[in-house]
Parts: structure tokens; C-alpha cells; sequence
């Protein structure tokens, strides 16, 4: 079985939303994603590290690590934060809900929508965990 991983640690500064969105997409790269779900899978990290930029360090700095995993046919993706946590984790993941009203709530809807599994872990005031995996269907 094919194995490969990487970690990315860095502050939580929105410019490194797309530090992050590359580093996973061209680490996906490395199985036979379409160009599409190449994509999907970019919108995925940027939302998810979005999301604990925007939510998980609200009034400061933190840290934001991302694990990618390949396995066999699946990459497996593991974004840490540990900020303010969530209080509800199933009303977060409601769409169009968002404690900022001037976000349109639906990082979590990307996220389930574009990737085949996606689990949210939380606890107030000690951050938040999103494991996501996508699996390749291609050759």
C-alpha cells in the first residue's frame, strides 16, 4: 500500500490560507485526482483553515497544523487548532449558520459536500479538530 505524509504548522494569519491550500494540493497531486476534485479538495483546506483562523483565534494568534496522509487510495487530512473551540458543534455545522455575520456559514457545507468524510471534534476554550478524508476513484 502506498503511504506518504506531511505536517504544516504555521500562525494563523489569513495570507497562510493559501500557503495552506497549495501545500495540500500539490500534496494530493501525488494520487489520481481529477483536476475538479484536485480543486474540491483545495476549497476544503481553505475552509477549514479558515475557519480556525477566523473562529479559532478571534482576538489573537495561534497556530494552525495540518497533517495529510496518503493511504493506499485515500488522503486523509487532519486540521488542528487550539483556540476557542465550539461550543455546538452540530449547530456549526448548520448551513448558512455563523457566529460572525459577516460570514455566509457554510465552511463546514464545503467541506462535507467536497470530501467523503468529514469529522469535527471541539471543545471550548481548547480548539478544534477536522479530520477529513477524500478517496480517489481514478486509475
Amino acid at each position: 500500500m502506498t503511504r506518504n505524509s506531511m505536517t504544516l504548522e504555521m500562525d494563523s494569519r489569513p495570507e497562510n490560507v493559501g500557503v495552506a491550500r497549495l501545500s495540500v494540493g500539490a500534496f494530493a497531486s501525488g494520487l489520481d485526482f481529477t483536476l475538479s476534485e484536485l480543486d474540491e479538495i483545495k476549497v476544503a483546506v481553505s475552509e477549514a483553515v479558515t475557519n480556525a483562523i477566523v473562529h479559532g483565534y478571534p482576538e489573537n494568534s495561534g497556530r494552525v497544523r495540518i497533517e495529510a496522509e496518503i493511504a493506499g487510495r485515500e488522503l486523509r487530512l487532519t486540521i488542528s487548532d487550539w483556540g476557542e473551540g465550539i461550543a455546538d458543534v452540530a449547530l456549526a455545522r448548520t448551513p448558512s449558520y455563523s457566529t460572525d455575520p459577516e460570514r455566509m456559514g457554510l465552511g463546514f457545507v464545503f467541506m462535507e459536500s467536497f470530501m467523503d468524510e468529514l469529522e469535527v471534534a471541539s471543545a471550548v476554550k481548547e480548539g478544534t479538530v477536522v479530520k477529513m478524508t477524500k478517496r480517489c476513484q481514478g486509475p
